[in-house]
């Protein structure tokens, strides 16, 4: 193909991500997406739920925490992802410098502007090999335990004074996040239930047993962008930038390295691989009710294809995407669940009475899988704030 239509990549969407048909494992499914987004600890299990024949929670609690063949890391764009061994240090090894090394530098910043350290490298570090020993001993443990024992950590520091955004941050938090940022600690088990944000902390290679590979960073972005563009092309130069987080010349030098074919999509150019040029097939009608955050929702930075004109209602400012409700590869409405457990559904568009109905059973079955447990998204969107309350 020379041209890729928006039904067409309506239906890659379907096929690819495991929404039109779903997969019989987890590895399959988050695969199908890269990973799952996990800043909001919910998202993951919702993710795997709309994807997964037959998931329950227990299912994504065995991978993670049991057989560990799945990880939780920073990935892309500073975001948390639940991701499969290799691909979690393809994404790593994909942007080596990407994290640590900012967050150290703000991390610094912060420090000596608040007259909490002199030497802010040397009180990083001085602190930081405190909390490696002390995981090392323990094997894991929660922040909470790690202040107890290493008093520095006691320290709260200021951010966004003056602003709206601006509040205060534990020292905990910062220097964990930069531990993890550099890949020498990850988050194990909750503390509580599959919603809990507050995570045990083990070292990388105890958790795993092993480090995770190393990888040529050229190679390794090659890899993701191969991976992306099978899963999620055709996109855009911008789209693989924003997706990414890379430097426009990193980026274009990968989309090289995979020798991407350009095709015209309704708002312009965009990237297939070589091999993906024939169309497939328009896949039965499905429905899907994604989380917020979920990846499928946040894979692209040019969205109309899929989005249309709804950005205002189902994004936050911050561009965080609130939960959505999907028919045939393109989002139709929101949804919420209130505090009674009913999931709330509005529609954004006309669509079928077969679309209606179907969107209608799958709101029963997410109120059913749901249980006793309530959710409210992290990043809370107009929409789903307004049908949530």
């Amino acid at each position: 193909m020379d041209r890729v239509s928006d039904d067409q990549r309506r239906a890659r969407l379907g096929i690819r991500h495991r929404l039109a048909q779903r997969a019989d494992s987890l590895d399959e499914a988050v695969r199908s997406v890269i990973g799952f987004h996990s800043s909001d600890p919910a998202t993951a299990y919702l993710s795997a739920r709309a994807r997964v024949n037959g998931f329950t929670s227990p299912d994504l609690d065995r991978s993670l925490y049991d057989d560990r063949s799945l990880v939780r890391m920073w990935g892309m764009r500073r975001t948390l992802f639940v991701t499969t061994r290799d691909l979690a240090a393809t994404m790593r090894s994909a942007s080596p410098d990407a994290f640590g090394r900012a967050e150290r530098r703000r991390f610094e910043r912060m420090l000596a502007d608040q007259g909490k350290a002199t030497d802010p490298a040397a009180w990083i570090d001085d602190v930081a090999a405190k909390v490696l020993a002390e995981l090392a001993v323990r094997g894991e443990a929660t922040a909470n335990v790690l202040r107890e024992a290493i008093p520095e950590l006691g320290s709260t520091l200021t951010f966004g004074e003056g602003k709206t955004w601006g509040g205060t941050v534990g020292v905990s938090t910062r220097i964990l996040f930069l531990l993890a940022s550099e890949g020498r600690v990850m988050r194990g088990r909750p503390r509580g239930t599959w919603i809990s944000s507050q995570y045990r902390w083990s070292l990388t290679d105890a958790w795993l047993g092993s480090p995770l590979a190393d990888i040529d960073p050229a190679d390794a972005r090659a890899q993701l962008v191969r991976h992306w563009l099978r899963h999620f092309g055709p996109g855009t130069t911008a789209d693989i930038k924003w997706w990414t987080g890379w430097k426009m010349t990193d980026t274009r030098m990968a989309l090289s390295a995979v020798n991407a074919i350009e095709v015209k999509l309704t708002d312009g150019p965009g990237w297939i691989l070589p091999d993906d040029g024939d169309p497939v097939d328009i896949p039965e009608d499905w429905v899907a009710l994604l989380p917020s955050l979920d990846s499928t929702v946040m894979g692209w930075k040019e969205r109309a294809w899929y989005l249309g004109d709804h950005y205002s209602a189902l994004f936050d400012r911050n561009g965080n995407a609130g939960p959505t409700v999907w028919w045939n590869g393109e989002i139709v409405g929101g949804w919420a669940q209130r505090n009674d457990g009913e999931i709330a559904v509005r529609l954004l568009r006309e669509i079928p009475s077969t679309a209606t109905e179907a969107i209608a059973l799958e709101t029963e079955r997410l109120h059913e899988w749901f249980g006793p447990t309530r959710v409210t998204p992290r990043f809370r969107a107009p929409l789903e704030r307004e049908l949530g309350s």
